[in-house]
């Protein structure tokens, strides 16, 4: 497995993403994909399934240290004394005395970042996280958390794919010493019906989705697909016995452009 280095945090390039699987499917999950060799598991607290997830891991068998474990505090909970009370809340559910990474969930323009960051910090230094990071944060917001943050942030997770042009988040991260993760790598799917992907894959006995997984590790980005189903789970990790060439990588990076974000909230804020 290759590793993102950033910020002193080792992140496995290829993670499993949790959104949306529940009970007793998704601790199944969890178990087999950490069987198969997955070594990095996203959840979140507004997922809903801290406490399966906690239950896949422990019943893989898989040493705790060799996991790395993140999950994310909702917007509701940014004010210092939530944000304390909810991350020990999130170590109970997943039977963790810390995760490997604490990530702000989206932005919350009432609570001021400075505030935030400064709870995010001391549960750092608590020792509840060994790392932390934001999530959906755009490249003015980066700028300003890593100013205002005492402790290292070590990523910004986001929506990144072939069809939507992260160029600036990537920068921006770079710039700062962060890694980017990269939340419906394979766009939700729709990936399967690319045809410059599919033309790209063949060339290697590789699936479409695979390319675009291959794409985002190759520019040194961790990606976290999600998927329910067992056969998936295999096919998402085993992407690290070919290589895209530069030519290749030009050709998936010109599809991508401001309008292929798929995941868009009301509250989200104005993207780069």
């Amino acid at each position: 497995m290759l590793f993102v280095e950033a910020n002193g945090a080792k992140i496995p390039a290829i993670g499993l993403g949790t959104w949306e699987l529940r009970g007793r499917a998704c601790a199944r999950l969890v178990e087999q994909a950490l069987r198969l060799g997955y070594r990095h598991i996203d959840t979140a607290q507004v997922y809903e399934n801290e406490r399966e997830v906690g239950d896949g891991l422990r019943a893989s068998g898989i040493k705790r240290d060799d996991v790395f474990v993140t999950t994310k505090v909702w917007t509701t909970h940014f004010a210092p004394n939530d944000l304390e009370r909810s991350a020990k809340e999130s170590l109970s559910k997943l039977h963790l005395s810390e995760v490997d990474l604490l990530l702000l969930h989206w932005p919350n323009p009432r609570v001021p970042l400075q505030e935030t960051l400064g709870a995010l910090a001391h549960v750092k230094k608590f020792g509840l996280a060994r790392h932390i990071g934001v999530s959906n944060f755009t490249v003015a917001l980066i700028e300003e958390a890593v100013a205002a943050c005492s402790e290292p942030l070590v990523c910004d997770q986001v929506e990144f794919h072939p069809y939507l042009d992260q160029t600036k988040v990537l920068e921006a991260c770079a710039q700062n010493g962060m890694a980017v993760v990269a939340y419906s790598p394979v766009a939700k799917g729709r990936i399967k019906n690319d045809r410059t992907l599919a033309r790209i894959g063949q060339a290697h006995g590789k699936t479409g989705a695979q390319v675009s997984l291959r794409w985002l590790v190759q520019q040194n980005v961790s990606a976290i697909p999600r998927t329910s189903r067992v056969e998936r789970l295999s096919e998402n990790i085993d992407i690290f016995d070919f290589e895209l060439s530069d030519e290749q990588m030009r050709q998936i990076s010109a599809m991508g452009s401001a309008k292929g974000r798929l995941t868009d909230f009301g509250f989200a804020p104005k993207w780069d």
